[in-house]
């Protein structure tokens, strides 16, 4: 796999990169956020410092997200809840709190790389037509396909966690999905983060399609995708 490492500190990045270099990967390195810019799309996977000279990995993270959908783990010293969340709001997969170990950064990146093709492969071997890739509800029209999203004939940009999590919502629309069971599908099934990331999730999703009644909550429980009345 290509792997673009973004990292300011030379030591670090030597040593990532000469680790990740034993493990198989073909490794690019850059120390600044304008360079990770410029480089993100010749790759096919980023690990992102977010303590950059220059840009905010948060910000990075956010630019990337506009036009690519290449796989990202940010990789900071961090550990606050909140700068958790917000960098996954930015767009990354995932992320990892310095000192780490190696074979803990491979296995999150083995883990993110088989969640990021499984959709992928899906498509090819149910081998239907685009028709059967488009799902809609009221005003409200996914495009599994292309990843696309539509509220009333305006085009609506999601994150890729967002996209995954309306995704899965609107799978069996109007019946609940548990917390747990949305955590699953849309992070992974030994995704050790805080529960509060899925709600700052929901909270997004429902800010971007104009309001909570999209999606209800149901204490206890999870959430349920639903048309408003409004529409």
């Amino acid at each position: 796999m290509q792997v673009l490492v973004v990292e300011d500190d030379t030591r670090i990045a030597e040593a990532l990169t000469e680790a990740l270099q034993r493990f198989g990967h073909d490794v690019d390195w850059v120390g600044s956020g304008a360079e990770a810019l410029r480089a993100a799309h010749r790759t096919e996977f980023v690990l992102l410092d977010l303590g950059l000279p220059d840009l905010d990995g948060q910000e990075v993270c956010r630019r990337v997200r506009e036009t690519s959908g290449v796989p990202i783990i940010a990789v900071t010293a961090r550990s606050e809840e909140l700068d958790r969340i917000l960098v996954l709001q930015a767009g990354a997969d995932d992320y990892l709190v310095k000192p780490y170990s190696m074979r803990e950064l491979l296995a999150r990146m083995d883990a993110v790389a088989r969640r990021v093709h499984a959709p992928a492969r899906a498509e090819r071997s149910a081998g239907t037509g685009a028709e059967d890739e488009l799902c809609a509800l009221g005003p409200l029209l996914v495009d599994l396909r292309t990843r696309m999203v539509q509220l009333d004939g305006e085009l609506v940009h999601l994150t890729r966690r967002e996209f995954d999590l309306l995704a899965a919502l609107l799978d069996d629309a109007g019946a609940v999905k548990g917390r747990d069971d949305l955590i699953n599908e849309v992070w992974d099934p030994n995704w050790h983060g805080s529960t509060r990331t899925l709600d700052v999730h929901i909270g997004s999703l429902r800010s971007k399609l104009g309001g909570r009644e999209w999606i209800q909550s149901v204490r206890g429980v999870g959430f349920r995708l639903v048309l408003p009345d409004r529409h």
